[in-house]
């Protein structure tokens, strides 16, 4: 694996999986391969950075508000929270994104840590220059953070067993994969890595 590699973690929050306000269909079946992709990252002793989905309770992101979605992911709350079964190690960077009222915030790039250190920021301090991606949703939040990725010069993996799209059109996910392959994405199985 490159020594210039990062693990992102796309929301694995209680929300995206099953029993969640905005659950994907076997959501939590990514959880192994998830875990399997942390470990070999840990091992490496290379970055891993989990984003979090963090809306006020108010957003035009919300269908009460004018948005397409449903309520989710609200700051502090248990639908919020990381899955219990996503096994983080200590030093993981957690970055928030969705934390403007205006803004969707489904890339990862719009995401800032704790001390307000947005995503491109964090990745040029670790000299990062090639991101996995793995997580919810593939055809939302995976596509756009894969697609700033790309747009930033970053080398793109997909773990494909690693992340669940929503599909509200049959097959949203898989063409959501060709688009990130078509400029310039690799896919792999955690297996693979």
């Amino acid at each position: 694996m490159d020594k210039d590699a990062a693990l992102l973690i796309v929301d694995v929050q209680n929300d995206f999986c099953p029993g969640g306000a905005l659950q994907i269909m076997d959501g939590d079946r990514i959880l192994e391969p998830v875990n399997r992709a942390v470990e070999r990252f840990a091992r490496e002793g290379l970055p891993i950075i989990a984003t979090r989905d963090w809306h006020p309770p108010l957003t035009r992101h919300f269908r009460n508000c004018g948005g397409a979605w449903p309520v989710h992911c609200v700051q502090g709350t248990p639908g919020a929270d990381f899955h219990p079964d996503l096994l983080l190690p200590e030093g993981t960077v957690i970055v928030s994104k969705g934390t403007d009222q205006e803004q969707d915030g489904y890339s990862a790039f719009e995401a800032i840590d704790a001390a307000g250190k947005n995503l491109k920021a964090i990745l040029a301090g670790l000299g990062v220059r090639h991101v996995y991606i793995s997580g919810l949703a593939t055809d939302y939040c995976v596509l756009f953070t894969g697609r700033q990725a790309l747009q930033n010069g970053l080398q793109v993996t997909v773990i494909t067993d690693a992340v669940a799209g929503v599909d509200i059109v049959a097959g949203d996910s898989e063409r959501a994969l060709q688009e990130l392959v078509e400029g310039g994405a690799r896919l792999i199985t955690a297996q693979e890595l």
